[in-house]
């Protein structure tokens, strides 16, 4: 009886807490401005943030879409940050990679969308890579090829090659859908390579992947850390640079931060604390904050 009062105070109490972020972000006026990319040239590696985890990157002669999201609206959570790009505005995608499934991440509309511009721009579909037991969410979007990747395995496409890593998370798309795979991905083509984490707390496998795979480039969330209880799946700024010194990677850029408002922390803080850990631990000419739709070169 006892057990059960607490834990209908706890639902409660989050219930509440929830409540406030979704009046939070309805309120809160949307901010940000909408770029067209600049396409890359003497094989660099080209860089834009989306917003949250979104990244369209230019490796290896691909175009490759990371966690695509362009929803306005994230269910009841408004968006904050406007999309640093328009779909209408990519070029041809050769390649999404999806992190893991939760619906921050796999948005299936910006999905379906990036398939249909496709369609339209060059007439084929890109490929999709996925953790396992994802199929099934994304088998009806109209992709040329889904491809499963467990950890430490890798996938080839052209000059491109693509290693799913291990991260601290998990993958449910709903409360006891726990079976599905989740991790970040390593990608390399000659001398460039870049690692997106999706999302993951701290842990000793940013050493591995450091040890293992060497990336030049490290996007890092640095978002949705309070509670306290929220680092046990996601990295604050202070983790984030404790990861990027792991990895011993020369670029840090940031995300899940500022886009949706998903923890209690204000919108503002992430990036700030982040330029006093990055101060503290040396690094923070190192450390690259992109601006949505603008994109960078390396």
């Amino acid at each position: 009886m006892i057990r059960a009062t607490l834990r209908n105070r706890a639902l409660r109490k989050r219930a509440s807490q929830f409540g406030k972020l979704v009046r939070h972000s309805a309120v809160t006026p949307r901010s940000g401005e909408t770029h067209k990319p600049r396409l890359v040239s003497h094989g660099e590696l080209g860089l834009t943030f989306i917003g949250h985890s979104s990244f369209f990157v230019q490796l290896g002669g691909l175009s490759v879409m990371i966690d695509p999201n362009f929803a306005r609206w994230l269910f009841v959570l408004k968006r904050l940050r406007r999309p640093g790009l328009r779909v209408r505005d990519l070029p041809a995608i050769d390649l999404v990679l999806v992190s893991h499934a939760h619906f921050d991440h796999l948005h299936r509309p910006s999905l379906r969308a990036i398939v249909q511009n496709n369609l339209r721009t060059r007439g084929k579909a890109p490929v999709i890579i996925i953790p396992t037991h994802v199929t099934d969410l994304i088998s009806d979007l109209g992709f040329s090829e889904i491809i499963e990747l467990d950890w430490w395995k890798n996938s080839r496409h052209g000059a491109v090659s693509v290693t799913h890593v291990p991260s601290r998370h998990w993958g449910a798309r709903i409360l006891k859908d726990s079976h599905r795979g989740y991790g970040g991905y390593v990608l390399r083509s000659g001398k460039h390579s870049l690692y997106h984490a999706g999302d993951t707390a701290y842990f000793s496998g940013f050493r591995e992947i450091g040890r293992r795979l060497s990336p030049e480039l490290a996007l890092l969330p640095i978002g949705a850390y309070n509670p306290s209880s929220f680092r046990n799946v996601h990295t604050d700024p202070g983790d984030a640079t404790r990861a990027f010194l792991d990895l011993n990677a020369r670029w840090m850029v940031p995300m899940h931060y500022g886009t949706f408002r998903l923890s209690h922390e204000p919108v503002d803080e992430p990036l700030q604390l982040l330029e006093k850990e990055a101060r503290a631990a040396g690094i923070k000419d190192r450390v690259v904050v992109l601006e949505e739709g603008v994109t960078r070169f390396f």
